[in-house]
């Protein structure tokens, strides 16, 4: 299958989007927590892999490869929204909200309002953690990945990967049990 992507065969390539877009998606959407950005994402994921399927060694399993670009892409996002959020609070106080909302990434997805509370704090509490924490504790936790899989896709070591998810399971059950308590 790697021969005939890097010959850009089209029927590969559909066979690859089909074998992997579940999964990318969710991991978007696991990162990201909403559902457009999560699918905008993932075609920016697969867009990547066709453009760079010439660079890939094969050092690594294709899926991990993919998953690595994936993190890479929703990262990239997660920064993009930092930036919208701040300008959206300088906004706020110039009081043109609705241009700062509206930057801010809109309206979150349909939901009951109990469910966007929930979503709101887990969201803060992940978004609480360091950068690299984060991304270990998403594809472990969240995504099913083994420790080894998660060294591979963040390249370093699987006692590194530990200690992340480690820190992050003690910094999310501590602000976990903070939002109980309320």
């Amino acid at each position: 299958m790697i021969q005939k992507l890097k010959s850009n065969d089209r029927e590969a390539f559909n066979e690859l989007v089909a074998l992997y877009k579940n999964s990318v998606i969710n991991t978007c959407y696991r990162f990201l927590l909403d559902k457009q950005d999560a699918e905008d994402i993932s075609q920016e994921v697969f867009i990547e892999v066709y453009q760079s399927i010439h660079s890939f060694r094969g050092e690594a399993k294709i899926s991990t490869w993919i998953y690595r670009i994936t993190v890479t892409k929703c990262l990239d996002e997660i920064k993009k929204r930092q930036r919208k959020k701040r300008f959206a609070s300088i906004s706020k106080l110039l009081h043109i909200d609705d241009v700062g909302h509206w930057l801010a990434g809109g309206k979150m997805p349909d939901q009951s309002i109990q469910e966007n509370e929930k979503m709101k704090e887990i969201a803060m509490v992940l978004d609480g953690l360091p950068e690299n924490q984060r991304v270990a504790f998403t594809l472990s936790k969240i995504d099913g990945f083994s420790n080894s899989e998660i060294a591979e896709i963040m390249d370093t070591t699987i006692i590194a990967v530990e200690s992340l998810i480690y820190r992050a399971k003690k910094k999310v059950a501590t602000q976990l049990e903070i939002i109980l308590k309320k």
